[in-house]
């Protein structure tokens, strides 16, 4: 049976209910009622059940309000949840903690300055998931100033949960440009971000062995970074009640001066690097040889210039080649240039270069290439000339592929190899850096100008890493991520250089999981869970109706996504 309308030249067309079948190749058809009385909403209702379809439809049935991105919201703020760094912010709920998470959710979806936050937190849930949808900056600045007052409690909680006695701490100091000359933190200084005519702010990190991020700690752009290790002891032995710690830094932050710091706490260990000159006057002493690699590329070694130190001295032939290479051109670029000061010396026969002019030329070059120890330069009035060293040139090139780690502890408490790794583990420490300055853009820009503020600010910023961290590693599977390299780290020969385990080539491979999945980076995983929208919902059929809001179930992707969140 179906409805059909009939038309009618002068009336208004006929409403019939017919039955139709086939005889042979004819369709024969029959009339059982006439509907033409019937109101539209019976007729309409009738056709509906006759193609057994819905007697409402659901455009009809309901009017979808307000559409808002859900999905990233609702894994990052559930990982916030389950990790209880709200509670770690904080025990009790209060509207300064909610302020503070929002910023932090906000760090990693999309960072801005606070009140382009306060703006893009209402185009998805997590205004009204947190119930800060009536904030404005002003109240994000008080947020910020109550937070910088608890983060020496926070950064405890955090050492409890993952920092143990006799642990290694890993340390480093990077540095951030700042526009302005307002805030009081902000100086010249060494500007590790490469802008010339601005000053920075220096900020030191710690982290545990796998890269979370502990503590952060503030200094003014000129301070140098080996003068902030003491501070860092402090804070370790005061607060955190640590008293046996290994802190790891690298050669330019655990100096000498440094050392003989840390070595009048007897709990304190450390390990760093030599640098060059004390690598080449062991070499001069013969206490580092080529016949110390002819088994293995790594040997221990003990010397009295580092009384009560362990030295384990590291072979890489391709770092040698590495070195040699670039020494090569180095040479051969600073030739080129003294060959022109020669040449342009030569010319001048009528107003005659002094050697005092000559030798700012030949300064310049030697400053430029750093390879003024490896010539013998000869300059006098109207004459300039140079031949290479081949002394210095071979001296060096006997320490090229070596570098020696230094350390406190015994072979007892840490092995040889073990050693080597934990100063290459330095790299988890980078890689936080490269990550907050770099691919996501969190520290930078600087948009304050209060000191207390600046502070406030790279601590949310260390913040939204910890919680990215955590996200990273459940989301490894879905990512261009080798998830073997934590295990690898502890495992692999600790002088050859790395390589990616199988699962993690095969992922560059095939741009696939093993279900089909597509990989993503973390930033295009975060904007694949936004098509995961909460939408508000109200009945049209009743007038002022309550609104209810309905989820759009999960894709395959998001909800792989999920369940590994699961799991934290």
């Amino acid at each position: 049976m179906y409805i059909e309308r009939v038309p009618n030249r002068n009336s208004p067309p006929a409403i019939l209910l017919r039955e139709g079948w086939r005889e042979g190749k004819k369709i024969r058809k029959r009339t059982l009622a006439n509907l033409s009385h019937w109101p539209e909403a019976k007729i309409e209702a009738l056709r509906r059940v006759l193609k057994d379809q819905p007697l409402v439809p659901p455009e009809a049935a309901f009017l979808v309000e307000e559409t808002l991105p859900h999905g990233h919201v609702e894994a990052v703020l559930g990982t916030i949840r389950r990790l209880g760094l709200d509670q770690m912010i904080a025990s009790k709920p209060s509207p300064e903690r909610s302020r503070v998470l929002a910023m932090i959710v906000q760090l990693l979806v999309y960072p801005s300055s606070k009140l382009g936050i306060t703006r893009l937190w209402h185009t998805s849930t997590l205004a009204e998931e947190l119930k800060v949808v009536d904030c404005d900056e002003d109240d994000l600045y008080q947020a910020m100033d109550w937070l910088v007052q608890r983060q020496s409690r926070i950064e405890k909680k955090l050492a409890r949960r993952h920092l143990q006695p006799g642990d290694p701490v890993f340390y480093d100091v990077t540095s951030s440009y700042y526009e302005g000359s307002t805030c009081g933190l902000a100086e010249f200084g060494y500007n590790r971000d490469g802008k010339r005519g601005k000053t920075s702010i220096v900020w030191g990190v710690m982290t545990d062995r796998a890269g979370r991020p502990v503590a952060v700690q503030v200094y003014p752009g000129n301070t140098g970074d080996p003068s902030t290790v003491a501070d860092q002891v402090e804070k370790l032995r005061r607060r955190f009640g640590l008293d046996r710690i290994v802190i790891v830094g690298d050669r330019g932050l655990l100096t000498q001066t440094q050392i003989d710091h840390l070595k009048q706490f007897p709990g304190i260990g450390w390990i760093s690097a030599l640098r060059f000159g004390s690598i080449r006057q062991l070499a001069e002493d013969k206490s580092v040889q080529p016949s110390l690699f002819d088994q293995r590329n790594l040997a221990e070694i003990r010397s009295d210039r580092f009384p009560d130190e362990r030295l384990i001295v590291c072979f890489n032939p391709l770092l040698a080649e590495e070195r040699r290479r670039k020494r090569q051109d180095l040479l051969a670029a600073t030739e080129a240039e003294l060959d022109k000061i020669v040449r342009q010396v030569a010319r001048r026969t009528r107003k005659r270069l002094k050697a005092q002019e000559i030798g700012r030329k030949v300064g310049k070059v030697i400053h430029r290439f750093k390879m003024g120890k490896h010539f013998e330069l000869s300059i006098e009035d109207n004459h300039f000339s140079y031949q290479r060293n081949a002394d210095s040139i071979q001296r060096e090139s006997e320490v090229d592929g070596i570098y020696i780690i230094r350390t406190s502890e015994p072979p007892s408490r840490l092995s040889a190899e073990d050693t080597v790794r934990s100063y290459k583990n330095l790299a988890v420490v980078e890689t936080l850096f490269r990550c907050v300055k770099g691919i996501d853009r969190l520290v930078r820009p600087i948009r304050h100008r209060d000191v207390c503020r600046v502070r406030a600010h790279i601590f949310l910023c260390l913040l939204a890493y910890y919680v990215r961290w955590h996200l990273q590693k459940a989301w490894a599977p879905l990512l261009y991520q080798d998830e073997e390299l934590e295990e690898n780290r502890r495992q692999r020969d600790p002088v050859r250089p790395a390589q990616p385990s199988a699962s993690a080539q095969r992922k560059k491979r095939f741009r696939k999981t093993e279900d089909g999945l597509p990989l993503h980076s973390f930033n295009t995983l975060l904007v694949a869970l936004q098509t995961r929208c909460r939408n508000r919902c109200r009945a049209q059929s009743v007038p002022n109706s309550p609104a209810f809001f309905q989820i759009t179930p999960p894709n395959p992707l998001q909800q792989r996504a999920l369940e590994l969140l699961k799991h934290l």
